[in-house]
């Protein structure tokens, strides 16, 4: 049976650190232009603020990246195919030699955010490749997104954001397998996806 590959984040764990995004961005050696998952603030107008008053004051968090549809508009929309939905594992990859970037994929994405076409030639911090070998090439022109770290998945290891977590908030997991622990903390607690009216069936998810 295929999987259905998902991340779940528990915003009660989640301290805003950031470090999932530093943890994605040096296994994949990605570019300064580009981040593939950001942490926001819900809360007040700027990063880091709370909402309300002195008093009763709300601030959580959201890591967020590709969403990993079920019904992924960027893959529809795709004229060369370089957007596409691996069968075995259920995670839409981005093929980075097929894609033209033409930047379909971002109009019909309604996550607004979570890819980015790489305009200019990529730019780094140092001066030499940082983290694994078998991570996407950068090559401007095309668009760029989270593979949940499928070269990671591929060998047994789970996504970088979630191992680089130090509060713990992050889970990843097959949802087709109902005793992983992605499948339990979905039966036994509340959560959200992103945008539900959009209908792409998104598989990351939020516990509250």
């Amino acid at each position: 049976m295929s999987k259905k590959y998902a991340i779940v984040v528990d915003k009660k764990r989640c301290i805003g650190c950031s470090s999932c995004a530093v943890a994605c961005k040096l296994e994949n050696n990605i570019p300064d232009q580009i981040w593939y998952k950001k942490v926001r603030t819900i809360g007040g107008m700027q990063p880091l603020t709370p909402a309300g008053v002195y008093g009763d004051c709300t601030m959580t968090f959201e890591p967020w990246s590709c969403n990993h549809c079920d019904n992924a508009p960027c893959v529809e929309v795709c004229p060369t195919g370089a957007t596409f939905k691996d069968e075995e594992t259920g995670i839409v990859m981005q093929d980075i030699e097929t894609c033209i970037g033409c930047g379909s994929c971002l109009t019909a994405c309604p996550y607004e955010g979570v890819r980015t076409l790489l305009e200019d030639e990529p730019m780094w911090r140092v001066d030499f490749p940082v983290g694994a070998v078998e991570a996407p090439a950068h090559i401007a022109g095309k668009v760029e997104k989270c593979n949940m770290c499928a070269h990671r998945i591929a060998k047994g290891d789970v996504p970088a954001c979630v191992e680089g977590c130090p509060a713990r908030a992050m889970f990843f997991g097959d949802l087709n397998d109902p005793e992983s622990k992605v499948s339990e903390l979905l039966a036994t607690r509340e959560y959200y996806v992103l945008q539900p009216e959009a209908g792409t069936n998104p598989n990351v998810y939020y516990l509250v």
